[in-house]
């Protein structure tokens, strides 16, 4: 929330500032949910490992349908409305605030193992460095990682001379996702057969 209210400001350092604390959120979003879900799923409710498989393939496509709107959203506000492309980030904050009220009073806290940040820090690493798979998965990851950054930054100046309508074009690449998530989940099917290795 106060990452999206900073884009209110034109001072530089001050967007900087908030560029560094929407990636330390998106950083913890792809990471913390996940682990809590996945410690929820497993340890407090002791639901079959089998159905996080079909548990994260929903999450994936429900999250690109609800960006699709998101997308359709965001170019109502700032296109046909014409409160300019702040907007969206500005509209979303109610939003981010509820969501967090909602995850503090219904969630459960869940602290995993108590060890020190050092050990645990020194245990991930040495997981790292001896298994050369988890190693190179981990380096496929973050150039996946850059890249899709590195799109993320550029796509809107590169399409904004042409005048493109940037919410529907970012509802297009959520649907995009969703298609391709759907795809997925299908080659998996027992009629496919298709397994990851």
């Amino acid at each position: 929330s106060f990452c999206c209210f900073l884009k209110l400001s034109r001072d530089y350092l001050t967007l900087a500032v908030g560029r560094v604390l929407g990636g330390l959120a998106t950083a913890l979003l792809f990471s913390s949910f996940e682990a809590w879900y996945v410690h929820q799923h497993l340890e407090c409710h002791d639901f079959p490992r089998e159905w996080l498989l079909v548990t994260s393939s929903q999450v994936a496509f429900w999250n690109n349908v609800i960006a699709m709107g998101a997308g359709g959203v965001a170019d109502f506000l700032a296109e046909w409305l014409g409160w300019g492309p702040v907007a969206p980030f500005v509209a979303s904050i109610p939003f981010l605030v509820a969501s967090g009220l909602l995850a503090l009073w219904n969630w459960d806290e869940n602290y995993g193992k108590h060890r020190t940040f050092s050990r645990t820090c020194g245990d991930g690493l040495k997981c790292l460095l001896s298994d050369r798979r988890v190693l190179l998965l981990g380096t496929i990851q973050a150039l996946f990682e850059s890249i899709i950054s590195i799109f993320i930054f550029l796509w809107t100046p590169v399409l904004d001379p042409y005048g493109a309508p940037l919410g529907i074009v970012f509802s297009s690449f959520m649907a995009s996702s969703a298609l391709g998530s759907s795809l997925y989940h299908l080659a998996l099917t027992s009629r496919y057969h298709l397994q990851p290795v």
